[in-house]
């Protein structure tokens, strides 16, 4: 129990390493909300490996400590209904074993970016937010996709890794 909980420390600091990559990273498409996702990355890589309860944790703590650390009270917010919600999509998705790993990613990337637009609606109690909604939509599949893809490729590569060390 120890080595695993030592291990969600060391992938809770990628993960906080890649959100302050991602935040360095000029990615602005004219479209507010468009993002990489480089955190997902992990997520959905201990998704597979560890487990839900090990991912949610993971997930939770990285939005809470990267608001903090790279942005607001709002980023907050927004991350995590953007994150919580793609989570819950991506668990359910993978725990009807049908989809690819990269199918999980792609829909999470467009659960996360509708569930922001969805709250941003609410909080300036306005529609015309889902003006954006093409937009995200499409940066949600291509995002997903790279990650999904990113994710497979260094889920072949440390599966053993996971068996023979994390997981006892």
């Amino acid at each position: 129990m120890k080595r695993k909980t030592a291990y969600m420390g060391v992938f809770l600091a990628f993960a906080l390493i890649l959100s302050y990559v991602e935040s360095l990273i000029p990615f602005y498409f004219g479209v507010p909300g468009i993002k990489l996702g480089l955190t997902n990355l992990i997520i959905v890589i201990l998704l597979y490996e560890l487990g839900v309860k090990e991912a949610l944790c993971i997930s939770i703590l990285r939005i809470i400590l990267a608001g903090f650390l790279f942005g607001n009270m709002f980023s907050i917010l927004y991350s995590l209904a953007g994150g919580l919600c793609s989570f819950c999509m991506m668990c359910l998705l993978k725990k009807c074993g049908l989809f690819h790993i990269v199918t999980v990613s792609v829909c999470g990337g467009i659960t996360h970016n509708m569930a922001q637009l969805a709250l941003a609606s609410l909080i300036v109690e306005n529609y015309g937010v889902f003006f954006y909604a093409p937009a995200l939509l499409l940066s949600g599949v291509l995002t997903g996709f790279l990650i999904g893809v990113l994710a497979a490729e260094i889920e072949k590569r440390v599966e053993r890794f996971f068996r023979e060390t994390v997981r006892k």
